[in-house]
């Protein structure tokens, strides 16, 4: 592909408009009618989320042992194993919430908080951000949180990776992402 093809392919399509949809407690879909560079014209819909984004912690500990939570996962209609993870509040930025998130979720506060990316969940509909963010340097500081049960805090071995991705309950593409991000930072793989 020439260089010139590349730059067409890359020109952003033109808004021509954009209107809300449908709206409920937690979602609010957006419809688009863009116009692409070579003349097509599409209706697509979106699912619009907080502007800020959420944070998922990684808290690791000292001798080498993330903790994870298993919380209720209504989309899945189960159980799941996972990081701890929540959104950003109004007037919160990522390090805040992630301080807040780690206390509130596993108990622990962080003396050392790393960005280490940020994702998106589906962005062919969803305008939601997750930053992952790695915890460390953990005293045990317990915060109120908005959780409808107490969550369950589990200690897993970072060492033992491959078992955590073979877990059944392990199944969240962000929780993947983070895994491997943390792996990586570590020099595991």
């Amino acid at each position: 592909m020439s260089q010139d093809a590349v730059k067409v392919a890359q020109k952003s399509p033109q808004v021509l408009s954009e209107s809300i949809s449908a709206r409920s407690r937690i979602f609010t879909v957006q419809a688009q009618h863009l116009r692409f560079s070579n003349g097509t014209e599409v209706q697509y819909e979106r699912l619009l989320g907080s502007t800020s984004g959420a944070v998922l912690i990684i808290p690791l500990l000292q001798n080498g042992n993330l903790l994870l939570i298993r919380e209720y996962g209504a989309g899945v209609g189960r159980y799941e194993l996972g990081f701890p993870k929540g959104k950003i509040d109004p007037g919160e930025g990522w390090l805040e919430a992630a301080i807040r998130e780690s206390q509130e979720e596993v108990g622990y506060l962080p003396a050392t908080v790393e960005h280490l990316d940020a994702v998106s969940l589906a962005a062919g509909y969803m305008t939601h951000r997750t930053h992952i963010i790695l915890a460390t340097d953990l005293t045990p500081n317990i915060a109120q949180g908005d959780e409808p049960e107490p969550l369950e805090v589990i200690e897993w071995p970072l060492q033992e990776w491959k078992a955590l991705l073979q877990h059944p309950e392990f199944t969240e593409g962000r929780a993947y992402a983070a895994l491997m991000l943390v792996l990586q930072k570590q020099g595991v793989i």
